[in-house]
């Protein structure tokens, strides 16, 4: 850990104090892992964690002593744990603003309680003691220079000395070796990945951006400007003192749609800063947002009409992804220097780190070449105001190229006019990118990272590229100028190379292929299209080309040919469809185009019934494989799944999941399972009489396809008369036996999945539990990623419900796995695991063990999560946790602040909190000191203003807290003081039997107050409670007699009063 934080770690230089740690990408990921260890070091290793440090970690923290909540006692300024080492002192010490802390467990909790603060306080920490091994084990395991011999002179004191504490030492030094190790290499992938900007790329990109700013509705920008006109002697215009932190300059841009933004240019890239200071000529220097690569990509992300006047210049502006991040944008472009005469399509993108690298080899210096902007502006009609950015013989070359690609294809017949590569590049920059923008918000929220893809830059130096990328530019060049017989001969040849290849992926991309291929599609000749077809549909795996194929038009092309008669080209044309369709632009754009109906066609290529295939239907039978692929790859959008279900794609997809053959049926259960997550689809496939095929799927050899049906079943299951046909049609044994494949974490995850929604039905469980499957799940507790993990507990806490299987978990030593995992933060899992404990704790013997390892501790801290889900599960589980333990009422008053904090979560908004903290509440009433503690803490007016609520859940465990906490002092009177009485009577015209009963009780125990029951008789208690006499309920028989009762006491003793 010291050699990372020495070594990797980029820290400022403070003259003669102690340097700290940069605001940088590379330190925030460092910081990060840092985290991570210590947050999970407490559970992975709790022996380890136990562990006394020689000297505490101490530094300045920001934290308050309020955060510090069980565990700790709190005096004025100063918190100390309740844990203490042997000596006698505690593990963690707060006086003030100085922080101590002696051990990991220590550590792992404060991280924990620090939430959003976490990362400050690890960097305050990590500065403040930059070689922390020497604090936790001793100044004899210090960093050192050169070869450490630490550990070996470790290991020969174990082998001599029988001492645990030197085990434990030992084991401690090589996990922490470890994390230096994770470090230092994740620091050096991220270095090895990064190209930092310099002053003359900051001024060169400056400069650019100035041309075409100014006054006037076209300009991309009103002004961008300096905020210091000094440049020091290393090009930097920041102070001193900020170049330390890397920072190179500040500008002030003025956009037109946007209000000034006050911006930092630094090594590490661009971000907003912020803004000049009130009342002084200075600049807060903080980042307010993510680091962006160059100036463009900043502006692109934050000004629309920036986007759209770039689009109207002269100049071709090659889109990229906006977050791409920490890459240089300027390049050092040397024609004269190549090797071979440069087109402008034989530029190949070189960031300025690699091309310095290069240049030590060459004769000329860095100085002496031209800096130029990146092919992203590329000048089609240059003018002399910006001959300083291009040559003129760059020019010329030009020219001649766009001369030569306007007859690309003369001698092939065209069907419409040549689309010209400008002006397919152009097409997307220009009328496409509002109508994009416009329906990017209705696209699929559930689409994952995968589908957002980004396509990331490759730097390639000429150098090292292999022969193969040169034979295909010619090839190419073939393509450009030949006739029919030779652009196939040439087609032929390029489909030998290796195209799986990305060199030679890029090499067709790089001399202007991908146009010419695309071209070639919208020609008669079918051979050409075929051949272009076949090439298209290997290199479009590259995600590059993949966005390149969508810019320049190819899929509006590629859906036109679904139409024509020749099978061969309508599996080619899906086919490619289905590579290209995986980021949300091209799934819109096949849509658009009337792709989806097309597509669907293609499934209808063999009459009902026939799935078999022949000889002479095998073509039919790629045809539909291809046309499910391109659906599966469409279906991740909503509005293409609505599109799928219009044109009538619900049952031929029904027909062909009736067919046994693997390399079809994958794709239409993909789509299925794809389609899933939408409720109409479910019905369809419960009422097209799926389910029955899915399920016999499961018994496939192939994982593939009992992963895809599995999460189907998954999705699907979430309604009841699913459930019950996975179990009629045998589908719960195969997903019991699924169980065993632990090694195949994708499909663990959707049978997992599939058995947590289908054990929501008690009959299904049963049948589980026949199975062994609750064995299994408990099996799969530990050493599982957390998508297996929430589906497993999800999964236990569903059969928790049969007293039988809580008795199984247990045996099978289910239970310490599952309070371990209350410490985890995934949110998902936290809900699942809290309900599954929650369960478990309903039986004494289950409470013990949970008592015992701490788990009714861990439960009440999940109440301070800041996710609602999480805090009325943890509340929920609570509630058994104290009707089960021996001693209850001194488990809770042992938690610092517990009792606080649980009635301060009767401010919450949401209804189902508020039910469990009322239920919660209820069982911490029936214990009297406790109730006296919540009452001081304001309980009664905070439940009464709860009291005009509709929700009858939250009706009954209100109307239970109320009847129990009646039994302190004066709270009946104070909950007639502060009107909760009149709420409470009419809850008993609710349609719920157990909002009658715990109502009954709540209004028998107030109306001992006689205020209290002329409040109840004035709102007509009287007539709701004599029907509810008669109930067969006897609770609800006993509380309404005895209410009415106190009510008729009050008025016989009125009248004697008033006439003797």
């Amino acid at each position: 850990m010291g050699a990372a934080l020495a070594r990797a770690a980029q820290w400022t230089s403070a003259g003669s104090g102690h340097g700290t740690l940069e605001i940088t990408p590379l330190n925030e990921s460092l910081l990060n892992e840092t985290i991570k260890f210590a947050e999970n070091f407490s559970t992975r290793h709790p022996q380890e964690a136990a562990f006394v440090f020689k000297e505490p970690l101490e530094w300045k923290t920001q934290l308050d002593c309020s955060v510090f909540g069980v565990g700790y006692e709190i005096d004025g300024t100063t918190v100390q744990s309740e844990a203490k080492g042997r000596d006698g002192q505690p593990l963690l010490l707060l006086t003030g603003s100085t922080l101590k802390v002696r051990s990991f467990d220590q550590l792992s909790h404060l991280l924990s309680i620090a939430v959003e603060k976490k990362l400050k306080e690890t960097q305050a920490c990590l500065e403040a003691n930059r070689d922390p091994i020497v604090k936790i084990l001793g100044p004899e395991y210090g960093t050192v220079e050169g070869e450490d011999m630490s550990i070996l002179h470790l290991l020969d004191k174990v082998k001599k000395d029988d001492d645990p504490e030197t085990e434990l030492k030992m084991k401690i030094f090589i996990l922490l070796n470890q994390l230096d190790m994770q470090l230092l290499n994740s620091s050096l992938k991220h270095i090895s990945q990064e190209v930092r900007l310099n002053p003359a790329a900051v001024n060169n990109e400056v400069n650019l951006l100035k041309h075409f700013s100014g006054k006037g509705e076209d300009t991309v920008l009103e002004s961008l400007e300096y905020t210091s006109d000094y440049t020091f002697s290393n090009g930097c215009r920041a102070p001193p003192w900020r170049q330390m932190h890397g920072e190179i300059c500040y500008l002030i841009i003025k956009p037109h749609d946007t209000d000034p933004l006050y911006i930092t240019c630094s090594t590490s890239g661009v971000f907003l800063n912020g803004g000049k200071l009130k009342e002084k000529d200075d600049i807060d220097y903080e980042r307010k947002s993510d680091i962006y690569k160059d100036i463009v990509t900043f502006l692109r992300e934050r000004s629309p009409r920036f986007v759209e006047n770039m689009s109207k210049q002269e100049y071709s502006f090659f889109k990229e992804p906006a977050s791409e991040k920490y890459y240089q944008h300027m390049e050092i472009v040397d024609a004269e220097d190549s090797g071979q005469s440069q087109k402008p399509y034989d530029y190949t993108e070189k960031n300025v780190y690699e091309k310095m690298k290069s240049s030590s080899a060459k004769s000329k210096s860095v100085d002496s070449k031209k800096l130029e902007p990146s092919l992203k502006w590329k000048n089609i009609v240059p003018s002399a105001t910006h001959s300083k950015y291009f040559s003129d013989k760059a020019t010329k070359k030009d020219t001649e190229e766009e001369r030569r690609r306007g007859i690309v294809s003369q001698k092939i017949k065209k069907k419409t006019t040549t689309i010209s590569p400008e002006s397919a590049k152009i097409q997307p920059a220009s009328k496409c990118k509002t109508l994009e923008k416009y329906e990017e918000v209705s696209e699929s929220s559930s689409e994952t990272e995968d589908d957002e893809e980004q396509p990331q830059r490759r730097q390639e130096g000429n150098t090292d590229l292999p022969s193969e990328y040169w034979q295909i530019q010619k090839l190419v060049k073939y393509l450009k100028g030949g006739n029919p017989t030779a652009t196939v001969i040439a087609l032929c040849s390029m489909k030998d190379f290796n195209l799986a290849q990305e060199t030679c992926q890029l090499a067709i991309r790089d001399v202007g292929g991908l146009e010419v291929l695309i071209n070639l599609l919208d020609t008669e000749e079918i051979k050409c299209q075929i051949g272009s077809l076949k090439i298209l549909k290997e290199i479009s795996q590259n995600s590059l080309i993949r966005h390149a194929i969508a810019d320049l038009g190819g899929l509006q092309i590629m859906v036109k040919i679904l139409d024509t008669p020749d099978k061969d080209l309508k599996c080619l044309a899906a086919e490619t469809i289905a590579n290209v369709a995986r980021f949300k632009r091209a799934r819109r754009t096949v849509r658009q185009h009337g792709g989806i109906k097309r597509l669907v066609g293609l499934l209808e290529c063999i009459s009902e019934g026939s799935t078999t295939v022949t000889p002479h239907r095998a073509k039919d039978f790629e045809i539909a494989r291809c046309g499910a692929l391109a659906l599966w790859s469409c279906s991740k959008s909503t509005k293409n799944k609505e599109a799928i279900l219009k044109a009538g794609g619900i049952p031929l997809l029904a027909k062909w999941l009736k067919c046994s053959h693997v390399n079809i049926l994958t794709p239409v259960v993909g789509t299925l399972q794809e389609c899933a997550s939408e409720q109409s689809y479910r019905i369809a496939i419960r009422t097209e009489g799926m389910i029955e095929d899915l399920v016999k799927n499961l018994s496939s050899e192939h994982e593939e396809l009992q992963m895809h049906c599995a999460s189907a079943i998954f999705k699907c299951a979430e309604d009841k008369e699913t459930r019950d046909l996975v179990r009629q049609h045998g589908g719960l044994q195969p997903l019991s036996v699924l169980l065993g494949n632990s090694q195949n974490k994708q499909l663990l995850a959707a049978v997992t999945g599939a058995i947590w929604k289908c054990a929501i039905s008690g009959e299904n469980v049963s049948k589980f539990q026949e199975y062994k499957a609750i064995e299994a799940l408990v099996g799969l507790l530990t050493d599982q990623p957390e998508e297996v993990l929430v589906n497993v507990v999800g999964a236990l806490g569903e059969c928790c419900q049969e007293p039988i299987n809580r008795t199984i978990i247990r045996k099978c030593g289910g239970i310490p796995p599952l309070v371990k995992l209350l410490t985890g933060t995934d949110q998902a899992l936290l809900v699942n695991v809290t309900k599954a404990v929650g369960a478990c704790a309903t039986e004494p013997e289950n409470m013990m063990i949970i008592d015992r390892l701490d788990g009714v501790r861990l439960l009440w801290s999940l109440l301070k999560n800041p996710n609602p889900d999480v805090q009325a599960s943890a509340a929920w589980a609570i509630c058994p946790c104290i009707e089960n333990a021996k001693d209850a009422g001194e488990m809770v008053r042992s938690f610092v602040g517990g009792l606080e904090l649980i009635v301060n979560l009767l401010k919450s908004k949401n209804k189902e909190v508020l039910a469990s903290v009322c239920a919660a509440i209820t069982n911490i009433a029936k214990d009297e000191e406790n109730l006296a503690v919540i009452t001081d803490h304001g309980v009664v007016p905070l439940l009464s203003k709860l009291a005009n609520t509709n929700n009858d859940k939250l009706r009954r465990h209100l109307a239970e807290a109320v009847s129990h906490c009646c039994m302190w002092g004066s709270n009946r009177v104070t909950f007639g003081e502060t009107k909760a009485v009149a709420p409470l009577v009419r809850y008993l015209k609710s349609n719920d039997p157990s909002v009658h009963r715990a109502t009954a009780q709540a209004l028998y125990q107030l109306s001992e107050d006689p205020n209290n029951c002329i409040t109840m008789h004035e709102n007509g208690v009287v007539k709701l409670l004599l029907a509810m006499v008669g109930s067969t309920d006897e609770t609800l028989q006993e509380a309404a007699a005895g209410c009415i009762a106190n009510i008729r006491r009050l008025a016989l003793a009125t009248e004697k009063a008033k006439y003797g």
